[in-house]
């Protein structure tokens, strides 16, 4: 019998030199998703990757002194230790510089350009540079991007537009069908309320200012938009458009996209509008999780409140990491990530709990019984309920898994583990083995307790990787027919006489002050460290650079006194002054960066000295034409460089 097909996927990330733990809660999530399925006999297809085009990272390449691709391919292979440090068992890895994405990508644009859903015009919106993305008007908050907070700019530029508002009625029909394609629920509101009844304009899908994308190939003046390009990783991975459409057949309709609750918009509404232009299925389910938060904030990079995957996994193990991301959060809201829970959760539910039952059961084995458990046991009034529990609390996890929402699974499971340790409280083992009569008993307990530890170990498979292999040793159980899935639902599969061995402590106890006092000074240092790489490349890049230049090299320069005939506010920018300067009988449009010194007008009648020859560069939307020259001194003041001289007209060289 053909197995049943699983296809899930995680948002391919963009590759930045530092994830965090908020990066690695997402797939990890995915991860044990994946390994649930396989779990219960799934094909299960499980996709991850980067997504590497873009004006974000060619500047930073650019910064770096690096080609963006050097740079991408530097970074890859960080993301890829990560997340084999972490037992991410994807079964494919998508770059979006790869060839044959590239040419799906080509592919589906000039399909689409073809049949009439993309065409050509200009383009005037709001952007923000660090999201990628485009906003109308009235989806900005307060003048700033709705996802990030930070600034936008008013873009200008011809581009090929997606007819995004062809599709809106389609796709809010779709979703009043189907009330579980995008979770949890309050998602799918947000979505339908706040950007589709309001209206969808249609969508800028190429850019002109930058060249780091997949270039449009019947146009080349244009490259797609990241969003569009990065979206088409889900088809292109399984060969769409290809001659061996094998893997497409096979795994299309994607099962689940996991995302972050930020680019929700982009999966449940750019994402379904292209399916349904390219007459392709949707994907079954969106699940938008929410963030890992300190002090009540997201925790990003730029706010300087990550925390490093690498301290925490080496410092307690991996699968401790991932078992507190799972349960300390419910996946679809938002959770609060701190050092003193992660090591509550340690000591509570892993060394506590589940540790100490591993451990003191296989330890009575050995003491009690040499290692081995007889044959003859003698049933306790204690065994039924113990049983019972097990069998409810199969299927309330299995309903938990399929819905995602992992903390409440392990909740259950928890629950089976704790109602085992009180089932060693009931039977009483140190008091059993007192008396040669109830060694019968005594078997019996700890064979019921070996066995519910057997049924334990499985459901934390997913979550957990390494722990159950670690207790099987324990119990002598060699990985096979015991250990899957279907045989947590039969009691009894350990064999009657069971041999056990104390291994290593599976969850040692933390002393929590001590702990605290460590890991601040771990994650100190990590930060420390960072720093110290991004000081040491800004220096490298700095001396690439000599530190004095010849009277030739000084003579390129042409600086030229200039009249600044208009000076105002550029619409969307925090920073830019918008001048028109008079130079002889010629007037250019200079943008410069000094609105924080000088108000809108303030500089109209001054004569200014201009940089003449720098070459041309877009700002806004609109391109600038030289550079005015500016003092600053140690705290960041501006002061134009000016000079009084009537005399000296504007157009007047310098020298």
């Amino acid at each position: 019998m053909e197995k049943e097909k699983f296809y899930i996927t995680t948002p391919i990330y963009y590759p930045s030199d530092k994830l965090h733990i908020g990066h690695s809660y997402c797939t990890v999530a995915t991860d044990t998703m994946a390994r649930y399925k396989r779990l219960r006999g799934y094909d299960v297809m499980f996709l991850t990757g980067t997504d590497e085009h873009g004006q974000k990272i060619e500047r930073i390449a650019d910064s770096q002194n690096m080609t963006p691709k050097e740079y991408t391919d530097k970074i890859v292979t960080g993301i890829k230790e990560l997340w084999n440090k972490l037992g991410i068992s994807y079964d494919k890895f998508i770059r979006t510089t790869d060839d044959y994405h590239i040419a799906c990508v080509q592919k589906i644009f000039k399909k689409l350009y073809d049949q009439g859903d993309i065409y050509k015009s200009s383009y005037e919106g709001w952007y923000c540079t660090p999201c990628e993305s485009f906003f109308t008007e009235h989806q900005l908050v307060d003048g700033k991007c709705p996802d990030c907070g930070r600034d936008v700019e008013l873009l200008k530029e011809e581009s090929y537009f997606f007819r995004l508002s062809k599709y809106q009625d389609r796709i809010i029909q779709y979703m009043e069908d189907n009330k579980d394609f995008l979770q949890p629920n309050t998602r799918q509101n947000e979505m339908i309320n706040n950007f589709l009844k309001p209206g969808l304009e249609d969508l800028a899908v190429s850019r002109t200012s930058f060249k780091w994308g997949i270039p449009v190939d019947f146009d080349l003046n244009h490259v797609v938009y990241v969003w569009v390009d990065a979206l088409t990783n889900y088809i292109s991975a399984l060969g769409y458009g290809t001659e061996d459409e094998s893997l497409f057949r096979k795994y299309w309709p994607a099962d689940v996209h996991v995302v972050g609750k930020e680019i929700v918009r982009f999966h449940s509404i750019i994402w379904p509008a292209m399916l349904i232009a390219l007459d392709l299925p949707l994907p079954k389910k969106i699940f938008g999780h929410g963030w890992l938060v300190i002090n009540g904030g997201k925790m990003s990079k730029s706010v300087g409140n990550v925390v490093d995957p690498n301290v925490l996994v080496d410092k307690y193990g991996v699968d401790a990491i991932r078992y507190f991301l799972l349960r300390e959060i419910a996946f679809g809201q938002d959770g609060n990530f701190s050092n003193e829970a992660l090591i509550q959760r340690i000591n509570s539910d892993l060394a506590n709990d589940l540790g100490n039952l591993v451990s003191r059961t296989a330890g009575m084995i050995e003491k009690y019984f040499g290692g081995t458990l007889p044959k003859d046991r003698t049933e306790t009034p204690f065994d039924a309920d113990l049983k019972a529990t097990v069998a409810e609390i199969i299927p309330k996890v299995e309903e938990k898994m399929d819905n995602m929402f992992f903390s409440d699974a392990l909740i259950e499971i928890w629950n089976l583990i704790r109602r085992t340790n009180k089932y060693i409280d009931e039977t009483q083992p140190w008091i059993l083995c007192k008396d040669e009569e109830k060694k019968g008993e005594l078997a019996n307990a700890l064979y019921h307790v070996a066995e519910s530890i057997r049924i334990v170990s499985i459901m934390i498979k997913p979550f957990m990787p390494n722990t159950p292999e670690k207790i099987w040793a324990s119990f002598g159980i060699k990985e096979g027919e015991a250990t899957t899935w279907e045989s947590t639902k039969t009691w009894g599969i350990l064999p009657a006489e069971l041999k056990a061995v104390k291994g290593e402590t599976l969850f040692p106890r933390i002393d929590m002050k001590k702990e605290l006092a460590e890991l601040e000074a771990a994650i100190k240092a990590s930060q420390a460290t960072n720093i110290a790489n991004q000081q040491k490349k800004k220096e490298e890049k700095e001396d690439e650079y000599p530190a004095e230049i010849t009277i030739d090299d000084f003579c390129k320069v042409q600086l030229k006194v200039g009249e600044v005939l208009e000076s105002k506010e550029v619409e969307g920018s925090t920073k830019l002054l918008r001048n028109v300067v008079k130079l002889g009988e010629e007037e250019r449009v200079i943008f410069s960066g000094i609105k924080s010194a000088y108000a809108p007008g303030e500089l109209v009648g001054k004569r200014v000295v201009v940089a003449y020859n720098l070459k041309p560069r877009k700002m806004m939307g609109e391109m600038s034409y030289g550079m005015i020259l500016c003092a600053e001194d140690a705290e960041g003041k501006l002061s134009v460089l000016t000079t009084d001289d009537k005399e000296f007209k504007s157009g007047s060289g310098i020298s």
